[in-house]
């Protein structure tokens, strides 16, 4: 098993579809690519099986960075090889304003208030 992390942006929304009698939500991740000299990118297609799948899709949306963990595979198509992920955790990553005339702060993706908004540590800063 080749386990692998990765954090991105989703590049189109996920897709849940069936799959043999099993129910897979597909998506691609964009993950930018630095080697020092040199700004790439790498594109991710991702699947994630069963009911997790299906209710994660509708948070998970063209533009969403998200952070992926699975297992590392390849496929072939059209002499092509693509990366591949099975997904066995997704985190979407920031968040957006509870409301526009809240200053809250903001809420994560299942409407909580982030760390952010529920702590207020500026006052305990020394310097």
């Amino acid at each position: 098993m080749k386990n692998l992390t990765i954090a991105g942006r989703l590049t189109k929304d996920a897709e849940t579809r069936d799959a043999g009698g099993s129910r897979v939500t597909g998506f691609s991740v964009a993950v930018d690519n630095w080697d020092g000299k040199t700004k790439g990118t790498l594109f991710f297609d991702a699947s994630m099986w069963g009911d997790r799948g299906e209710k994660v899709a509708p948070h998970l949306t063209k533009g969403t960075p998200v952070t992926v963990s699975g297992d590392l595979g390849t496929r072939e198509h059209n002499g092509k090889t693509y990366l591949t992920i099975r997904v066995a955790d997704v985190t979407l990553q920031g968040g957006k304003p509870a409301s526009s005339d809240s200053s809250e702060g903001f809420s994560g993706p299942a409407g909580k208030a982030s760390p952010a908004s529920t702590y207020d540590l500026s006052d305990d800063i020394p310097f």
